[in-house]
């Protein structure tokens, strides 16, 4: 009992002071001799104070549904938690049909003192509420957040259902794109091999052709000197002319061999360059390919991360669900420990209504006993008040016989110690008067 309190009883002016800033015009002789329908009223008015509705208002609130039991059960029920709050344990429907004065002082002191206690914490309790309705609020936010999520999350379920099979298609693609980009990528690289070859010989080519080009100047100069060194030889100059006729058509074949030669390496380097241009739009496919494989991944992420929260948001659904489930069967226990209580009360009032039947008869009888009692009682005064005058004439004779009695005893002692004197002195003897 270390951690528990009580309410300190208050003296009866007190309670009565209390009692009238509530409006309630109580009067001493209530107080000491409390009745049922008194101590209803006062609860009920005290409850009232702190949760500012009256008990009243649900005994009236549908007479079809609320009869005489179920309002007495439900105002008993709030009174028991209000003395449970104001450290009352004990509170029983006695305290309501058979009310005690001690008792009664004790529950109005408790209840006042509880008043005025909630009445001092006023600010506390009301940010309290306030709370209770913002984490209330709250709750109802984030369950509408959770329909909305769960309402995006099967539109999403829907759409990846729906986009699964191109999701399927696009991978084939994927892969067949890769591959084709890989074979690409390999003809790409040996192609580039025999470009760099094929730039090397044109490169040799072109040397040569430029080493070419300068032998025939060279020659051509060489031609015109020995032109003009001509020695007028037709012999010689024919066979100069045809040695230089012979060289010519070399020279005009390698020329044209060299150009066959350009031409072909020209059309390669188109064909090269065609390849180039579909080597890179084919990189280009291949990066979009890839962006559109980090896309895919990313929304294959964001499902995951979806998955993961629709699993949590399951969870929490289940601890919902088994938390309703619970309250369910709270209710249906209430419900059940309602009906018990209700038939406990019912058989309660039946055997109260019993007794108050038999307690009535046992009064009439009791009343028709009184009244015999009281004509004997009044016989018994009228004997008691005869014997009382016979008792005071016998005491007055017995107070006169005892005055002549003393009288006598008085005079006859006179008389002895006047003899005794007379004799003593006759006889000369000294005694005393004691």
């Amino acid at each position: 009992m270390s951690g528990q309190y009580w309410f300190p009883n208050m003296p009866i002016p007190e309670i009565m002071a209390a009692l009238s800033e509530w409006g309630l015009n109580v009067s001493n002789e209530q107080l000491v001799r409390p009745s049922s329908d008194f101590v209803i009223g006062v609860y009920n008015a005290c409850l009232e104070q702190p949760t500012q509705r009256a008990l009243a208002s649900l005994e009236d609130a549908n007479p079809d549904l609320y009869n005489n039991a179920i309002s007495h059960n439900i105002m008993l029920y709030h009174l028991t938690r209000f003395a449970t709050s104001a450290r009352i344990m004990d509170f029983s429907s006695r305290d309501l049909s058979a009310p005690e004065p001690e008792r009664t002082r004790f529950i109005l002191s408790a209840f006042i003192n509880f008043v005025k206690f909630a009445e001092q914490c006023t600010t506390f309790i009301s940010n309290v509420r306030e709370k209770s309705a913002q984490v209330i609020e709250e709750r109802e936010q984030v369950i509408q957040e959770l329909s909305e999520v769960q309402h995006n999350l099967a539109v999403l379920k829907a759409q990846r259902a729906k986009d699964e099979p191109k999701c399927e298609q696009l991978k084939e693609e994927n892969a067949a794109v890769t591959t084709q980009l890989l074979a690409a990528k390999e003809v790409h690289t040996g192609l580039t091999k025999e470009i760099e070859s094929l730039k090397i010989e044109r490169a040799h080519l072109q040397a040569r052709n430029e080493t070419v080009n300068s032998e025939s100047a060279l020659l051509m100069d060489n031609n015109s000197r020995t032109r003009s060194r001509i020695v007028q030889s037709p012999e010689r100059i024919r066979r100069n002319i045809m040695t230089m006729g012979v060289t010519a058509i070399e020279d005009k074949k390698a020329v044209a061999l060299n150009e066959a030669k350009a031409r072909d390496l020209q059309a390669k380097i188109s064909a090269l360059v065609n390849i180039e241009k579909d080597v890179r739009s084919c990189i280009e496919q291949l990066q979009t390919t890839e962006k559109e494989v980090q896309l895919l991944e990313a929304s294959q992420k964001e499902l995951a991360e979806l998955k993961d929260s629709l699993e949590y948001k399951k969870v929490e659904r289940g601890e919902l669900q088994k938390k309703t489930e619970r309250v369910h069967k709270q209710l249906g226990n209430a419900q059940e420990k309602l009906e018990r209580a209700q038939r406990h009360a019912e058989e309660k009032r039946q055997a109260s209504q019993q007794t108050v039947e038999r307690l009535q008869r046992d009064y009439e009888k009791m009343d028709v006993e009184r009244r015999e009692n009281d004509k004997q009682v009044e016989e018994l005064r009228m004997e008691a008040g005869d014997i009382e005058t016979k008792m005071t004439e016998h005491l007055k004779k017995s107070e006169a016989e005892l005055n002549e009695l003393l009288t006598e005893y008085w005079k006859l002692r006179h008389e002895t110690e006047v003899y005794m004197e007379t004799l003593a002195n006759k006889l000369n003897m000294n005694v005393s008067s004691d």
